[in-house]
């Protein structure tokens, strides 16, 4: 049997934070497990979050967001950078995307950083030994990797007929489940359940 979990989601949109806890559920009970990260790239500098959004995060996830990120709700979000460096590092340094992602969603949401600028982010690459080249830090477009990235969600989104972010999907041998990340939010190690019994199945 073949099984693969793939997330779609955008280091910026805090739904997609708090669904980071459920991969990385998923991924320590089943660590042999391909997982495949999908930055969807959805931040472009024209929209920022609001108090009512992180309210409805916080009342619907066990998590409570700091008063640094609160802070920060009235500026811009633009994901382009860590779209570009994600895609990097799932093609070239797979074995520590997760990390990544975990370590820039941390700096994000916890610490307020926009993680918008190679300054932003050089320290947690540096931290986890990883050297990604000029074309990972890029800002102001996206990279030929996070475009192929981009083609790939849209081929998931006409399987699953959503646009939604963020998307947690199990694939089985041919099939594609899409997980309802929403129950599992106040408790992220449920979810490995019923990804076991998706797997049963």
């Amino acid at each position: 049997m073949q099984t693969s979990l793939f997330f779609i989601y955008d280091s910026h949109c805090p739904w997609s934070y708090v669904s980071t806890a459920l991969v990385n559920q998923v991924h320590a009970a089943f660590p042999k497990m391909p997982l495949y990260l999908l930055h969807d790239a959805h931040f472009d500098g024209e929209d920022m979050m609001t108090t009512q959004q992180i309210d409805n995060v916080e009342k619907d996830s066990d998590l409570t967001f700091t008063a640094q990120y609160k802070e920060s709700l009235s500026e811009y979000r633009d994901s382009t950078l860590i779209a570009n460096l994600m895609a990097w590092a799932s093609n070239k340094q797979p074995q520590h995307a997760l990390a990544l992602l975990n370590a820039l969603q941390k700096a994000h949401f916890e610490q307020g950083n926009p993680l918008t600028s190679a300054d932003d982010v050089m320290a947690i690459c540096e931290q986890l030994k990883l050297s990604p080249p000029k074309k990972a830090l890029a800002f102001d477009k996206l990279s030929k990797d996070a475009e192929s990235v981009l083609f790939d969600i849209d081929e998931f989104r006409e399987i699953i007929g959503t646009n939604a972010i963020p998307a947690l999907m199990l694939a089985v041998n041919d099939n594609l489940i899409l997980l309802n990340h929403n129950l599992y939010l106040k408790q992220p190690s449920a979810i490995v359940d019923a990804v076991k019994l998706e797997i049963k199945e």
